[in-house]
């Protein structure tokens, strides 16, 4: 299992609603955050990926909304890649307040697209692994 990678973000007041919470949307950004900060902590940046023809692209994301967050909160926004065989590949994070309580997980199918063919690589995995310097953020 690789070390868990998590990102701080504070809520911020203009990402909040009428309600006073966090907007439902900001959650993704959020989780995008997340995973472009794992690819950097990597060693995989967008122009690494643009110069190898490829680029990651979600297929499905599943959001359960668990405890709201409001301006001034100080979470935590894990990210995990989990693998298994084929052209997709499974992303799990957890949004977490610094006192434990945990406001939202997010599951996602996500690809590695060849952006020349616009078609799905055969082996993901295998291209994060070659383009990644650090690769213990992966569970290869």
């Amino acid at each position: 299992m690789a070390e868990q990678f998590s990102v701080p973000v504070t809520v911020r007041g203009y990402e909040t609603d009428v309600q006073a919470h966090l907007n439902q949307s900001v959650y993704l950004q959020y989780a995008e955050h997340a995973r472009w900060s794992l690819l950097q902590a990597a060693g995989i940046s967008q122009r690494k990926l643009m110069d190898k023809g490829v680029g990651p692209v979600a297929l499905e994301t599943t959001i359960r909304y668990l405890r709201e967050l409001r301006a001034g909160d100080e979470v935590e926004v894990t990210c995990g890649f989990s693998w298994g065989e084929g052209k997709t590949f499974r992303i799990e994070q957890t949004i977490r307040k610094t006192d434990g309580t945990v406001s939202a997980e997010l599951t996602g199918v996500g690809g590695l697209l060849d952006l020349k063919e616009r078609r799905l690589l055969t082996d993901p995995r295998e291209c994060f692994r070659a383009l990644a310097d650090d690769p213990r953020w992966f569970d290869f």
